[in-house]
C-alpha cells in the first residue's frame, strides 16, 4: 500500500511540476538575448562543423570532385573510393553508427546535439543573429514589431528578409552541389541548363529553410522534430543537462542595498530571469527539465554573469545530474547497462563499415556456369564448361582485363585471349569456354577459380578473383 501512495505521490509532484512548464505555441515571437561566455562560443564553435557542408563539394581529388553523389550514374565517389549501388549496404551501417551515437550521447549529455549541432538551431541562431544586427536588442525588436510601418521599417525589415532568403538559397544550393560538379553547377544553374531536380531542389531549401529558421524557429522542436519527441526516454537520473540548483537558489529575491552575502536571507538566485531572456526556446529553467530545453547552456552563461555581478559563486544553473543534486554518489559509465548496448552497436556498426571498405575491389566479379547443358564432351574426349563473367568496373575509367583461370591439370581457357574492355560503373559481360582433358577430372565436379586483372591509368594494378565450378560426367 505504501508503494502505491509513493508511486502516487511521484506522479502528482510530476504533474505540479509540468503545470509551470512555459511551452511557446506559436502566440508570441521569442526574442532571445544575445550574451558572451563560455557556452556562447562553443555554440559558434560547434555551428561552424557546418561550413563543411557549404564548401566540401568543392574539394578536389585526382582531378575531380572529392564527394559526389552521382546519382545519375549510381555512383558514390569518395575521395579515392567509388562505391556503386552494390555496395551500399555500408550506408546501412553508418545510419545506424550514428542514430546509436545521438542516442549515447542524448543518455549522456542530453540534447546536446540540439543545442549545438543540429541544422534547424545553427540555421535560426544565424538568422537571429543578422535581426539582432539589423533590428537591435530584444525590447528593440519587439517595439519595432510594435511600430507602424514607415520608410526605415521597411526598409529594415526588407533587408532582413533578402539576407534569409539569401542563405536559403546557399543553402539548397550547396545541398545540390553534393550531388554534380560544384564548379559547372554555377554556370549550368545561371544559363538555364541544370537539371530540372537541381532547381525544384534550390527552391524547396530556399523556402524551407526561410520558414523553418526564420518563422517556425523553436516551433520546428517544439512540434515538428521527431527527436524532441522522443528524447524524453533516452534520459535517465544520471544524464548530465543544465540544471538550476533549487537548494542554492530558493527561495529566490532580489538584492538589497547594502545587504551582505553575510546577511541574506533569501537564496542565491535573485530573479533577474536572464536566464529565460537568453533562452532560443523561451523557457525557465528553475522550474526542472521541460520539453523546450534543447541543452544550449545558453542560461549558465547569463547565470554565471549575474552571479559574478552579486558576488555569488558560479554555477547556480550548471550541467549535473539528477543524481548529483539528490546527494547520490554518480554511477559510474561502465557500470551501466545501456552504455555497453550501446557500445556494442557501435562496435559492430564501425567494424562492418571498416570490413566493407577495406574488402571494397576496384573491380567486381561474378561467374554464372551454363546450365544446359552442363558440360558438353568434345571429340577429343575433352570436357567442356561454359561461362558468363560479369565484371562490375567501380573505377571512373574504362579498364581493360585480362582473365585467366586455374584448377585441373591441362585446364584451358578459351574466348578471352584477348582484353575485355569494361566500361566505368557498368557491368560487362563476356562469355568464356573452359576445356578440361576428361583424364584429369578426378571427380564430378572440380573447383575453379576465375581471376581478373587490369591496369588503371595510373599504373596501379586492380584484380578480383572468384571461385566456381567445373561439371563432369560422373566418375
Amino acid at each position: 500500500m505504501s508503494d502505491t501512495r509513493q508511486h502516487q505521490a511521484a506522479v502528482d509532484a510530476l504533474y505540479d511540476e509540468a503545470e509551470h512548464w512555459h511551452v511557446n505555441t506559436g502566440g508570441e515571437t521569442i526574442h532571445a538575448k544575445r550574451i558572451r561566455g563560455r557556452w556562447r562560443t562553443i555554440k559558434w564553435v560547434t555551428a561552424s562543423v557546418w561550413l563543411i557542408f557549404f564548401l566540401g563539394p568543392y574539394l578536389r581529388w585526382d582531378g575531380r570532385q572529392a564527394v559526389l553523389f552521382d546519382i545519375p550514374n549510381r555512383q558514390y565517389h569518395l575521395f579515392g573510393v567509388t562505391i556503386l549501388p552494390q555496395d551500399f549496404w555500408m550506408l546501412s551501417l553508418l545510419l545506424l553508427f550514428f542514430a546509436i551515437l545521438l542516442a549515447v550521447a542524448t543518455a549522456l549529455v542530453g540534447r546536446v546535439w540540439c543545442g549545438f549541432f543540429c541544422f534547424q538551431t545553427v540555421w535560426t541562431d544565424i538568422f537571429t543573429w543578422i535581426e539582432e544586427r539589423l533590428e537591435g536588442t530584444p525590447p528593440q525588436r519587439r517595439k519595432l514589431d510594435q511600430e507602424p510601418w514607415s520608410r526605415a521599417k521597411v526598409r529594415t525589415k526588407l533587408t532582413k528578409h533578402l539576407l534569409w532568403i539569401l542563405i536559403g538559397f546557399f543553402t539548397g544550393f550547396s545541398f545540390v552541389a553534393w550531388f554534380t560538379d560544384a564548379p559547372g553547377l554555377w554556370g549550368a544553374f545561371f544559363l538555364g541548363e541544370a537539371n530540372s531536380a537541381a532547381y525544384i531542389s534550390v527552391a524547396l531549401f530556399t523556402v524551407g529553410t526561410y520558414v523553418l529558421a526564420g518563422y517556425l524557429r523553436e516551433q520546428t522542436c517544439f512540434w515538428l522534430c521527431p527527436y524532441a519527441r522522443i528524447q524524453g526516454v533516452m534520459l535517465d537520473k544520471t544524464t548530465i543537462v543544465p540544471t538550476y540548483d533549487e537548494r542554492r537558489g530558493e527561495p529566490r529575491g532580489r538584492v538589497n542595498k547594502g545587504e551582505t552575502a553575510a546577511s541574506r536571507t533569501n537564496g542565491d538566485c535573485v530573479d533577474c530571469n536572464q536566464c529565460v531572456a537568453v533562452c532560443p526556446t523561451g523557457i525557465d529553467i528553475r522550474q526542472g527539465q521541460q520539453e523546450g530545453c534543447i541543452t544550449c547552456a545558453l542560461c549558465i552563461d547569463a547565470c554565471d554573469e549575474v552571479m559574478e555581478k552579486v558576488g555569488r559563486p558560479r554555477g547556480l544553473i550548471r550541467y549535473a545530474s539528477l543524481d548529483e543534486f539528490a546527494g547520490q554518489a554518480p554511477k559510474a559509465l561502465l557500470k551501466r547497462p545501456r552504455v555497453w548496448v550501446y557500445a556494442t552497436i557501435l562496435a559492430v556498426a564501425l567494424s562492418g563499415i571498416f570490413y566493407g571498405m577495406s574488402a571494397l575491389d576496384a573491380i567486381d566479379l561474378k561467374v554464372l556456369h551454363e546450365r544446359a547443358p552442363l558440360f558438353v564432351t568434345l571429340s577429343d574426349g575433352s570436357i567442356q564448361n561454359k561461362y558468363t563473367l560479369k565484371m562490375l568496373n567501380k573505377m571512373p575509367e574504362e579498364l581493360a582485363v585480362r582473365i585467366s583461370v586455374s584448377g585441373p591439370e591441362g585446364l584451358k581457357l578459351i574466348g578471352a585471349e584477348a582484353p575485355v574492355v569494361i566500361h566505368a560503373g557498368g557491368v560487362t559481360p563476356a562469355m568464356v569456354f573452359v576445356k578440361v582433358p576428361k583424364r584429369h577430372l578426378k571427380k564430378a565436379q572440380e573447383p575453379i577459380r576465375f581471376r581478373v586483372e587490369a591496369t588503371r591509368s595510373d599504373g596501379l594494378v586492380v584484380e578480383s578473383e572468384r571461385t566456381s565450378v567445373f561439371v563432369g560426367p560422373d566418375r
